[in-house]
């Protein structure tokens, strides 16, 4: 029932919809602020390997997979798009690092990155967790448009099952920013806002994601992979280091293990 309605609407509103539940899901994990304020060391790095191992799962499953399905079907090199749009991806969010200040969970504030700025360590901090949540709403985003437009690998409870699956990964990243806030000093009611916000880019680039590959079809296979460039970047870059800054290595490898294994389950199980 749900879902025969669910299919009939337009796909940026399927995508909007898949958009706002990642961030609802952000702000549930966001709300521990009101219960905790410190999270343990080895909890949080688990938890942070375990959004690595989901969005590292996603990146393939979800959105490298149909690229190079797409340009299989159409007669374009199969790996010449998916390859293009990849590496674009990493740069975006490259460039994003030059001109938007920002500093990553367990820096000090002279390590902020982007151009010098007087922003306070909290605004840095919600900018950096802002910045990572942007590719993650065009995968949501590219992949409704996907299944709209009707690609093999692609379809409407795989799309889902991505939004899912982000939206899992996102909860520990909402505690991940609010819980350090508050330990700072922070009310709980502010830290929980500023949790909670940094996912608000999602349902926004989502539906970018979505209207550009439906209006503009031969990019879908570009921007499937952009989507995943910009995520393996962000888990290279900032999640796996993150979770493997104290001794708890180990388990924090083990959380990302279990991140894309959970994704993976979804991504097959529902696609």
């Amino acid at each position: 029932m749900f879902m025969d309605w669910f299919s009939g609407l337009n796909p940026a509103v399927q995508a909007l919809s898949g958009g706002m539940l990642t961030w609802g899901l952000t702000a549930l994990g966001a709300s521990v602020v009101f219960f905790f304020r410190t999270i343990n060391k080895t909890v949080m790095n688990m938890m942070l390997g375990f959004a690595a191992g989901v969005m590292i799962a996603a990146s393939f499953w979800s959105l490298l997979a149909p690229a190079i399905d797409f340009s299989e079907q159409n007669g374009q090199i199969p790996w010449l798009a998916p390859a293009i749009g990849f590496l674009l991806g990493g740069l975006f969010i490259r460039l994003m690092d030059f001109v938007v200040p920002h500093l990553h969970l367990g820096t000090k504030e002279d390590q902020a990155e982007g151009p010098q700025t007087q922003l306070k360590k909290s605004t840095l901090l919600f900018l950096a967790i802002t910045l990572h949540n942007i590719p993650e709403g065009l995968a949501i985003g590219v992949a409704f448009g996907a299944a709209a437009i009707g690609l093999n690998d692609a379809s409407l409870i795989g799309a889902i099952g991505l939004a899912i699956g982000i939206g899992i990964q996102n909860m520990p990243e909402g505690a991940a920013l609010s819980v350090p806030l508050r330990g700072e000093g922070m009310s709980r009611l502010k830290a929980f806002n500023y949790g909670q916000l940094s996912a608000i880019v999602e349902p926004i680039a989502a539906v970018i994601g979505a209207a550009a590959v439906i209006m503009v079809q031969p990019i879908l296979p570009y921007a499937l992979a952009f989507a995943a460039g910009a995520m393996i970047f962000v888990v290279i870059e900032e999640l796996i280091p993150q979770s493997q800054s104290a001794r708890s290595t180990d388990l924090a490898t083990l959380g990302a293990m279990l991140g894309f294994t959970v994704m993976m389950i979804l991504d097959v199980a529902l696609g």
